[in-house]
């Protein structure tokens, strides 16, 4: 499996993110559900303090409040594909 990484992300409104990914496939994603389900993301529930997003050294969506969400889980949301075809 070819490792998947962020290579760009853009806040789009809201909760709303666009992605691109290092195998060139990108799109958009809706990550209320996600900022809801976890205790550690409430701070996030704020549309100002979700838009402070940045990519970490891995690159991962991460957030200050120590709220991060896996670039693999994020690949899956908006390809619909666990993992990238060879």
């Amino acid at each position: 499996m070819e490792c998947v990484y962020l290579s760009e992300a853009r806040h789009l409104g809201g909760v709303k993110v666009f992605l691109r990914f290092n195998t060139g496939e990108s799109g958009e994603v809706d990550l209320g559900k996600i900022v809801r389900r976890y205790e550690i993301a409430k701070p996030l529930r704020d549309p100002a303090r979700f838009a402070q997003f940045h990519l970490d050294s891995w690159p991962t969506l991460a957030w200050d409040c120590g709220f991060d969400i896996a670039p693999e889980s994020l690949y899956s949301m908006v390809t619909g594909k666990k993992e990238p075809e060879k």
